[in-house]
C-alpha cells in the first residue's frame, strides 16, 4: 500500500472516529485528507470500501502482533492468550471498532454488513482455535460453543464495567477475571458432555475455507507469519518491505477469505517473493506451496462431487 493511499485511511480513520462514519462525507474525506476526488476514487470505490481498508489495516497489524507473542512460546500456555486478549481489546478501544461496529450494523449498507459478520466469523474461528491449543483436543467438540459465550461474556463485561468506572474501564482486569470464567466454563460443559454448536459449523459458516482443516489453517498462519517477520527484519528499504508484505497480504487474502482463490495470480506472487534479492524463505515457500496444492486438491474433489 502506497503512503498516498495508507495517509488517505489514517485521516478518514480519524474522521469517522470524531464525526462518526454516517456523518462523513466523501467531500470531508476529500478537505481532512487533501486530495482530489479524482485520486480518492483511484483508491476506493465508494466510502464504505474505504471503511473495509480501515478495518483490514487495524487487523493485519494485530494479527501480526498477535503472532508475534506466541514467537518461541507454548501455545498452550494461557497467559499468552490473556495478552492476546488485552492487545485485541485495546485495539479495538483506541481505533473505537466496537463504535463503527455498531453505527455500521444499524445501517442499509448490505456490503459493510456482511464484511463486519465476516470478520466476526473469522475472529469467533482464530479463539476457536487458540482454545484447541490451550483447552487440547479432548475437549475440541465443546470449544465452538465456550469460543461463542467468551466472546459474549468479555464483550458484556467490559461494556458494564466500563460505566461503573465512568469510561475508563480496567481493561486488563476485565480480560482476566473473564478468562478465569472461561476455565470454569470448559472444564463443566467437558464433564456434562453438552454441546450446543459442532465445531464443523464454522466450515460452513467461512465458506471461503470450507475445505481446508482447522491444522492446514493453522499451519498456514504460522508459516506466513514467519514471512512476514523475515521480511521487516532483513528489508531495511521500505519499498522492498511493502513490495513483499503487500504480496504476501494478497496470497493470505486469496486463500483465507475468497471462495474461488485464483490460482495462476496466487503462483505468480508465490515466483515473485521466491525470486527475492537476499534468497530468503526457500523452506517456508516450499511449505506454503504444499498446503496450497492440498487445498487446491480439496476444492476441486468438492466440485467434483458436487457436479456428479
Amino acid at each position: 500500500m502506497n503512503e498516498r493511499k495508507q495517509h488517505v485511511i489514517n485521516k478518514a480513520h480519524q474522521l469517522f472516529i470524531d464525526k462518526g462514519y454516517q456523518a462523513t462525507s466523501i467531500q470531508d474525506i476529500l478537505d481532512f485528507s487533501g486530495i482530489s476526488k479524482g485520486t480518492f476514487y483511484k483508491y476506493f470505490s465508494s466510502k464504505s470500501e474505504l471503511l473495509i481498508a480501515i478495518y483490514k489495516t487495524v487487523y493485519k497489524k494485530l494479527e501480526k502482533e498477535r503472532n508475534e507473542l506466541l514467537i518461541g512460546k507454548n501455545p498452550a500456555d494461557i497467559e499468552i492468550f490473556v495478552k492476546q486478549m488485552e492487545m485485541q481489546m485495546i485495539t479495538n478501544r483506541k481505533n473505537k471498532l466496537i463504535a463503527l461496529y455498531e453505527e455500521v450494523m444499524a445501517s442499509n449498507d448490505v456490503d459493510l454488513k456482511q464484511y463486519i459478520r465476516h470478520s466476526q466469523l473469522r475472529a469467533l474461528r482464530w479463539m476457536f482455535g487458540r482454545f484447541n491449543d490451550i483447552f487440547g483436543e479432548k475437549n475440541k467438540p465443546y470449544l465452538l460453543d465456550c469460543a461463542i459465550m467468551f466472546t459474549g461474556l468479555l464483550r458484556n463485561n467490559l461494556q458494564y464495567n466500563r460505566m461503573a468506572t465512568e469510561s475508563s474501564e480496567k481493561i486488563s482486569e476485565v480480560v482476566r477475571y473473564s478468562v478465569n470464567r472461561l476455565v470454569k466454563m470448559v472444564n463443566e460443559v467437558a464433564v456434562t458432555e453438552e454441546q450446543l454448536h459442532a465445531p464443523e459449523l464454522l466450515d460452513k459458516w467461512l465458506p471461503g475455507i470450507r475445505n481446508k482443516s482447522h491444522e492446514q489453517l493453522d499451519q498456514f498462519c504460522k508459516i506466513t507469519g514467519s514471512i512476514r517477520n523475515s521480511i521487516t527484519k532483513h528489508f531495511q528499504e521500505k519499498n522492498e518491505q511493502e513490495k513483499y508484505l503487500e504480496l504476501l497480504d494478497f496470497i493470505q487474502e486469496e486463500v483465507l477469505h475468497t471462495r474461488s482463490p485464483r490460482k495462476f495470480l496466487i503462483e505468480s506472487a508465490l515466483q515473485t517473493l521466491e525470486n527475492n534479492t537476499v534468497e530468503l524463505w526457500k523452506l517456508e515457500l516450499h511449505q506454503l506451496n504444499q498446503i496450497i496444492t492440498k487445498f487446491y486438491q480439496q476444492i476441486e474433489g468438492t466440485e467434483e462431487t458436487e457436479v456428479n
